[in-house]
């Protein structure tokens, strides 16, 4: 139980992480404005009423409870999974922690302003990364992680009715 609990923490941190960021960003850049800080990077204050690429972000308002919903939906699934996983599936359970606390963090935004706010802006030349933020980033590694770990997880790493065949 102890294990679960780190992951859930885990999961808190990176939601509170994302939460303070994003509460500096909004108290301290006005919206729209841009500070660059590398010749490729810039912190920008922009709001996204979408979801990744600004997925549906001029669709009208519904999109606010649906990604609510979704985000709810996915953030009891991601915490359910965690609390049956088997101990020993560090790199999955740090995936679904990733995940779950990026989850969190965005669904804060869409309940209290209505839309998430972004402020991490990488572009080079003529090409532009749309803005991001530290929830996007723990959702993109996690997924990663979950990746990782089924596609090239060692033996050690998987249940021992799998490693024997049955």
């Amino acid at each position: 139980m102890r294990d679960r609990l780190g992951w859930l923490a885990l999961a808190a941190a990176v939601m509170i992480l994302d939460q303070l960021t994003k509460a500096w960003v909004v108290a301290g850049l006005p919206y729209r404005h841009a500070v660059e800080l590398l010749p490729f990077f810039r912190l920008v204050h922009v709001h996204n009423a979408g979801a990744a690429f600004s997925f549906l972000a001029g669709a009208g308002g519904w999109q606010r409870w649906f990604f609510v919903a979704l985000a709810l939906g996915a953030s009891v699934i991601l915490t359910v999974w965690l609390w049956r996983l088997p101990r020993g599936r560090w790199l999955e359970a740090a995936g679904i922690s990733l995940i779950l606390g990026g989850a969190l963090g965005n669904f804060i935004d869409r309940i209290r302003y209505g839309f998430v706010v972004d402020f991490l802006d990488f572009h080079l030349g003529g090409w532009h990364w749309p803005a991001f933020n530290l929830a996007d980033t723990a959702i993109t590694v996690g997924v990663g992680l979950l990746l990782w770990q089924s596609f090239f997880s060692s033996e050690s790493t998987r249940e021992p009715e799998e490693r024997h065949g049955g």
